[in-house]
C-alpha cells in the first residue's frame, strides 16, 4: 500500500514527465534533508519507500518518533542527479506533512502528562491520505480510532434521527454484525448515555459534555455497566485535556490532531556531486 501511494504521489509532481530529467546529464550527486523547525519526525517510512522505488541509496540518521531541532541532519540521499531533483518536492511533502501531524499529536500527548487515557484521531481526514495521517497520528504518540465505517458501527446523532428504537436497533445489529464488531453510540447529555448503555452499546461516546457531566456518567457506567468503554469528543483542546483525562473516561478523541496540524519546515541541499 505504501509502495502504491508514494508511487501516485510522484507521478502527480512529474505529470507527462520532468522536463529537467528531459536534459539534465547522468551524473551523480549526493544531497541531505535538514530541519528547519522543531518537533516530531514522521514520514520515514514513506520516504524509505520511494527511495527504493527509485533506486535512491539513502541513510536516515533519525527515526519516526524522534524529536528534531533545527539543524538536525534527517537523511543523506544519494543516486543520478536528475532523478534525486525529481523526488526531491515529493520526499519533502511526505515528511513534512507526517511530521506536522505527529508534532501535533505530541503536543496533545504531553498535556496529557502521563495519564493513562487514550488519546485517539477521527475520520477528519484529507481524501485519500487517511492511512497516512493516521500512521502520522501514531508516529506522535497517538492512537488510531476508526479507519473507516467498516470497523466499528458509530450510531452518531445523524444516524439517531434515522432510529425509531435504540434498544431494538442495537439487538438487530448484534445479529447482523460480525462476531468482533463493536458499537459506540454518541450521547450529547448524561440521560442518553445512560439510555445508550442500557441499550446494549459497547462504547459511549461523550460528545462536546461538561466536566461535570462526563463525571456523572463514568460514575453511572462503574456502578452499573463497568464493560463499557467511555470516550470523550469535542471542544478538548491541550489547555483542557488533562482535565477531561482526570474524569474516568477510557480515552478522548480529536480531530483537531490532523486538521489543525502545521506542516514542518524541511529542505533538501546538494551536498556533492560525481
Amino acid at each position: 500500500m505504501i509502495k502504491r501511494f508514494v508511487k501516485k504521489a510522484l507521478q502527480e509532481d512529474i505529470g507527462r514527465g520532468d522536463l529537467f530529467y528531459l536534459v539534465g546529464d547522468g551524473r551523480k550527486a549526493t544531497a541531505k534533508i535538514i530541519c528547519k523547525d522543531k518537533g516530531v519526525l514522521a514520514g520515514v517510512e514513506y520516504a524509505k519507500a520511494l527511495c527504493k522505488v527509485e533506486k535512491l541509496e539513502y541513510k536516515f540518521h533519525k527515526k519516526d518518533g524522534d524529536e528534531l531541532v533545527h539543524g538536525d541532519i534527517i537523511a543523506t540521499i544519494k543516486g543520478k542527479s536528475k532523478k534525486l531533483l525529481m523526488c526531491e518536492r515529493t520526499i519533502l511533502n511526505l515528511i513534512q506533512h507526517a511530521s506536522g501531524i505527529a508534532t501535533n499529536t505530541a503536543k496533545y500527548v504531553k498535556s496529557l502528562d502521563n495519564s493513562s487515557v487514550k488519546l485517539l484521531d477521527t475520520r477528519k481526514t484529507r481524501p485519500h491520505l487517511r492511512v497516512f495521517e493516521k500512521y502520522a497520528v501514531r508516529c506522535g504518540g497517538g492512537n488510531n480510532h476508526r479507519m473507516g465505517l467498516d470497523d466499528c458501527l458509530m450510531i452518531k446523532d445523524t444516524h439517531l434521527k434515522t432510529i425509531d428504537n435504540l434498544k431494538e436497533f442495537v439487538k438487530l445489529a448484534r445479529v447482523k454484525l460480525p462476531y468482533t464488531a463493536k458499537i459506540e453510540i454518541e450521547c450529547e447529555d448524561v440521560a442518553f448515555a445512560k439510555e445508550a448503555m442500557q441499550s446494549g452499546a459497547d462504547m459511549i461516546m461523550c460528545d462536546n459534555m461538561s466536566i461535570e457531566e462526563i463525571e456523572k456518567v463514568v460514575a453511572y457506567r462503574n456502578e452499573n455497566f463497568s464493560h463499557v468503554l467511555l470516550e470523550a469528543s469535542g471542544n478538548i483542546t491541550g489547555e483542557n485535556i488533562k482535565l477531561y483525562a482526570q474524569t474516568g473516561v477510557d480515552a478522548i478523541s480529536s480531530g483537531s490532531l490532523i486538521h489543525q496540524a502545521v506542516w514542518l519546515d524541511f529542505s533538501m541541499r546538494i551536498t556533492h556531486k560525481e
